[in-house]
């Protein structure tokens, strides 16, 4: 009981957290939303959300990069930070100027991505990842 309420934690359980972490939401992004947005490419490039007015058709492709490439480069723990990084941005225009006045509902599972993705940014990916094993 001592050690279920102690704030020490080892390593290992900090590294396999980091693991579970990026394979959790680098895979659901994937898979729930970068996906199904490819597989209708040709629907929503005419139609999606442009907020920096660099057209539809790039705003998606750069939507696309950050949910399947940094996503994957994610779970596999390669350039973690940066994919992290990239993600993050993607989840802040989300948040802060898509969803902008809609309710809280709306909000919700960008801001837990979001989350997700900034804590990953900060501690970075652990050992149990591409670069972890490279030594970076």
């Amino acid at each position: 009981m001592k050690r279920f309420l102690s704030t020490a934690y080892s390593e290992n359980a900090f590294n396999l957290a980091s693991l579970l972490l990026r394979l959790t939401f680098g895979l659901i992004i994937c898979i729930n939303h970068g996906f199904p947005k490819l597989m209708h490419f040709s629907n929503q490039q005419a139609i999606f959300f442009d907020p920096f007015h660099i057209g539809h058709k790039w705003s998606l492709i750069l939507v696309l990069f950050a949910e399947i490439f940094c996503a994957l480069l994610l779970v596999l723990g390669l350039f973690t930070r940066f994919a992290a990084l990239v993600l993050v941005i993607e989840l802040a225009v989300a948040v802060f100027l898509f969803h902008k006045g809609q309710n809280f509902e709306h909000h919700e599972p960008a801001l837990l991505y979001l989350t997700a993705f900034a804590s990953i940014l900060l501690v970075g990916p652990g050992r149990f990842s591409v670069d972890g094993l490279m030594g970076r």
